[in-house]
């Protein structure tokens, strides 16, 4: 197997893109991140999407993105894991580069949730659980989540303010990254005053529905640096790709507290590339909810069970603290467009290992961890990345 690296990156700003269509959408980071690498062409294109046929009548859309992006003839292929599609195809991506397969290959994530009635969409998120034992129910995917959350409170006897630093973390980020679609700050009294959606999960833990798109230029490592000559930064390795899986719906798993898949694919990450938890400068993890941020950090050991929230509010998540998370805002601030956040986590790392994250620069990073989690945690996706 081959080395593979990152020798450009786009995205555009996360928001409600309403005068866009998705190919659009996609384009703007397709190409900016063509330009980012000087190339022209590809050998392949893997497109990240959860909703496209469901919100936009449109499938075969990653066909549709090469042709638009003046890629026509070109392999293309739709991936898709729930929420977890973007680092999908990442990884589709990332093994046809090592396999030696493919030398250039585009890789985006790009999702368009704002074109239908809130109703819609939150119905068509929730086709990322199981459709005959938890949907057909009426349970929605907020509503699982605050379930989970629930039980947690309850087992650890945690309350709920427990989990504000979090958002508090993400907003203070994201004030700072122009992509963001929240670009303020919130304190603990916002975080108490906010409506709630499930008991316990308020607005402020919650993620927002949005459009958005990003893409990374993958080549050998061994090449990489043809790709960069002159460039304003150097290429970013991928170390490791790992996924796993665990039970689709909540109540068959062993213990709905814990994320196993998050756990066995930062478990086969660590070990393919060589590093520990310790050695993690900063951790792009999938805050769909604070309670996410909690078993995330709890099942990639980096807290110990039931005190993951204490890395929020002891302030060891900050940009300079013990382990720097969501910091470029996360998808509690950056947003949340599906099928493109993974994408979107892959791109923030590489500003944050290159030097160019700005106010939110982690002090000499030099490994990074992103992970994506597909529906409420079936499918997980994690990378270590290194300049």
């Amino acid at each position: 197997m081959r080395g593979v690296s990152i020798v450009g990156i786009g995205q555009i700003p996360v928001g409600e893109h309403w005068d866009q269509s998705i190919r659009h959408l996609a384009y703007g980071a397709v190409s900016a991140a063509m330009q980012d690498a000087n190339i022209d062409r590809a050998d392949a294109l893997y497109v990240g999407n959860m909703l496209s046929g469901i919100l936009l009548g449109q499938e075969h859309l990653a066909t549709l993105i090469a042709d638009f992006c003046g890629l026509r003839g070109i392999e293309a292929a739709k991936v898709e894991a729930a929420c977890a599609s973007g680092a999908a195809a990442l990884r589709m991506g990332y093994l046809a580069v090592a396999s030696g397969l493919h030398d250039v290959v585009l890789v985006a994530g790009v999702e368009k949730m704002t074109d239908t009635p809130s109703g819609s969409t939150t119905a068509a998120l929730a086709t990322a659980a199981d459709a005959e034992y938890e949907s057909a129910h009426g349970v929605t995917f907020v509503g699982l989540n605050a379930l989970i959350m629930q039980r947690y409170m309850y087992e650890y006897d945690v309350p709920m303010e427990a989990f504000a630093g979090f958002s508090i973390n993400a907003h203070r980020n994201g004030a700072h990254n122009p992509y963001a679609m929240f670009q303020r700050p919130i304190d603990l009294e916002t975080y108490r005053n906010a409506p709630m959606v499930a008991e316990p999960i308020n607005m402020m833990d919650s993620s927002p529905i949005c459009d958005g798109a990003a893409a990374v230029v993958l080549v050998p490592t061994d090449r990489a640096r043809e790709f960069v000559t002159g460039h304003h930064r150097g290429p970013v390795r991928i170390l490791a790709s790992a996924s796993a899986t665990d039970m689709l719906a909540i109540h068959d798993r062993r213990d709905p507290l814990f994320l196993e898949a998050a756990h066995l694919s930062s478990q086969k990450a660590y070990l393919q590339a060589g590093v520990g938890p310790e050695e993690i400068d900063f951790f792009e993890l999938h805050d769909a909810f604070t309670i996410m941020s909690a078993l995330s950090l709890e099942a990639t050991g980096f807290a110990r069970r039931g005190e993951g929230w204490r890395m929020a509010t002891e302030e060891e998540i900050g940009i300079r603290g013990r382990l720097p998370i969501t910091t470029m805002g996360g998808l509690k601030s950056r947003g949340h467009p599906v099928g493109a956040t993974g994408v979107y986590q892959v791109v923030e790392a590489v500003l944050q290992l290159t030097g160019q994250a700005g106010e939110n620069q982690v002090p000499d990073a030099r490994i990074g961890m992103t992970q994506n989690i597909g529906g409420s945690g079936a499918t997980i996706i994690t990378h270590i990345l290194a300049t």
